[in-house]
């Protein structure tokens, strides 16, 4: 059931990612990391769109995280890069070349492997101090910190990559503190976790991590702001999950040199991927005017109309 949910959960994600970049590259620039640039979307009804999609698969990811660990879970969202391609495919009309073709094995056999090699699943004796909670929060919170002060003196592609690898790191505490909040749920009731720091980790994590995202989302084109996010997310969770919750993956030496195996395959999937003509071209949008700084941007270049002289006659 985990695995059913948790692919789910990534068609979802990779639905509501294609939809928000296609209305995120509407928006202004001058507005990246501004919460201005949210309040722009919020009146793009393809970006509501997007934002449903990214509900319900939070959504499902909970109810999987209910039942399964951070380290079973996190692998499976890996796929929604490789949904995201077959999404694009199908709005475009780019032919798939090899190595996209390539990438989704990687994807799909590396996860496959891992998950039978590593057999990650949910410990019940973890409980880890506050203070090792903190520092991990602490430390998170600095590496997305130092990503989105270098990535604004960055071009544009660079500054969407480091956004992106920024919204991962969150999306990957997200899903760890969603497990983690959902333990005091079991455990205390519905009315305790409103008072466990974990749900406001949550929250936190997630409203950072949609800022970031829609601006990378809007900086450059899909086949670079996604596949940062597809990577940073199962890796930041697995390792919350492993160090925080008690999750449990192999540790003898073969299956960390499997695992570790598995993990490079799906990093380099996942770029080649991220490299598509198919993912560039099929979400972008096709459908709405230029916006609208760009025609000031024409108007203020182009100078008044001279008429040419005509060239006197021989």
């Amino acid at each position: 059931m985990v695995f059913l949910l948790g692919f789910a959960a990534a068609v979802s994600l990779a639905m509501g990612y294609v939809l928000q970049q296609r209305a995120a590259a509407h928006a202004s620039r001058s507005k990246l990391l501004s919460y201005r640039l949210l309040w722009e979307l919020m009146h793009m009804r393809v970006w509501w769109g997007g934002v449903g999609c990214m509900i319900f698969g939070p959504v499902l990811g909970g109810l999987a995280l209910d039942i399964g660990s951070v380290a079973q879970f996190e692998p499976l969202l890996s796929s929604s890069l490789l949904f995201a391609f077959l999404i694009a495919t199908f709005l475009s009309d780019e032919r798939v070349r090899w190595f996209e073709v390539l990438g989704a094995l990687l994807v799909s056999a590396a996860l496959g492997v891992f998950l039978a090699v590593g057999n990650p699943h949910a410990s019940a004796t973890a409980a880890p101090n506050r203070g090792v909670i903190v520092l991990a929060v602490c430390v998170v919170a600095g590496v997305v910190l130092a990503l989105v002060t270098i990535g604004k003196r960055r071009a544009m592609v660079g500054e969407s990559i480091l956004l992106a690898t920024g919204a991962g790191l969150l999306y990957g505490l997200q899903d760890a503190g969603t497990r983690a909040a959902l333990q005091v749920v079991d455990k205390h009731g519905l009315v305790m976790m409103w008072l466990n720091p974990w749900v406001y980790v949550v929250i936190a994590a997630a409203t950072v991590g949609i800022l970031l995202s829609q601006s990378a989302f809007r900086a450059a084109r899909l086949d670079y702001s996604l596949p940062p996010i597809a990577v940073a997310e199962p890796v930041a969770g697995i390792a919350l999950g492993v160090s925080l919750l008690g999750d449990v993956v192999s540790v003898s030496i073969p299956g960390l040199i499997v695992e570790a195996i598995c993990l490079a395959a799906m990093i380099a999937g996942a770029l080649l991927i991220g490299r598509s003509a198919t993912l560039a071209h099929g979400c972008l949008p096709d459908f709405a005017e230029p916006p609208r700084e760009l025609h000031l941007e024409v108007a203020a270049t182009a100078g008044p109309l001279i008429p040419r002289a005509e060239a006197p006659p021989n």
